[in-house]
């Protein structure tokens, strides 16, 4: 019988923490990414984070941190997600395996990171996945989404900016921030309705976490 997963415990601490419960088999695929992050980031230095267990906190409980919010906006199957500037497929990768009846997009401009991305979709056997390489103020993909979901990506007002030509009437943003900055706020257009904000706690994690949900007004 094979030893369990070091970061088996501590996943499953977290994911009780955020009163999160997952899909079969979810929880292993979250296990084999750690991995296959930890593998990649050697050569690739696709994140800063070494150590895998700061990588548990920093990147998969701090990604699963908003599932809960983005839940209880009515996900229904065939809901089409965009990650923008996902990287290492943060949260996006996540979300994909929590929720599979999501059809979700990873898109990042580095190259290094959409090789993961590609490897990382295959061999997880994620098929609600595709991988863009591209900028996404260029990238004229012919099928609105339904939520567009960024993590540190720009200030609020450049990631609406940026996307508006791809979210679907009635589509949300959501936005995953550290503090929320006063000034950020305000300059948000008024094209830009700013639906809710909350603040998110992080298993292990003492630092301030956000997700601003915002609506086009036009």
């Amino acid at each position: 019988m094979s030893a369990p997963h070091p970061l088996s415990a501590p996943l499953d601490d977290g994911l009780r923490a955020l009163g999160l419960e997952l899909a079969p088999g979810a929880r292993a695929l979250m296990l084999r990414y750690v991995d296959e992050l930890v593998r990649w980031n050697g050569a690739y230095n696709l994140t800063a984070i070494r150590d895998p267990r700061e990588m548990l906190v920093r990147h998969l409980l701090d990604s699963l941190a908003v599932l809960p919010a983005l839940r209880a906006r009515t996900l229904q199957a065939g809901t089409r997600l965009l990650d923008v500037g996902s990287g290492a497929g943060l949260p996006g990768l996540l979300f994909a395996i929590a929720e599979p009846a999501l059809a979700v997009t990873v898109l990042d401009s580095n190259g290094k990171k959409a090789r993961f991305l590609r490897h990382a979709q295959r061999s997880l056997g994620l098929a609600n996945v595709e991988v863009a390489e591209a900028r996404v103020e260029r990238w004229p993909h012919p099928a609105a989404y339904d939520r567009i979901v960024s993590r540190a990506f720009s200030a609020l007002a450049d990631f609406f900016a940026l996307t508006r030509h791809l979210l679907a009437p009635g589509g949300q943003w959501i936005a995953m921030k550290g503090k929320l900055d006063d000034a950020e706020l305000a300059a948000v257009p008024g094209s830009v309705q700013i639906r809710e904000t909350l603040r998110l706690q992080v298993p292990g994690l003492d630092e301030a976490r956000h997700v601003v949900i915002a609506e086009s007004t036009t």
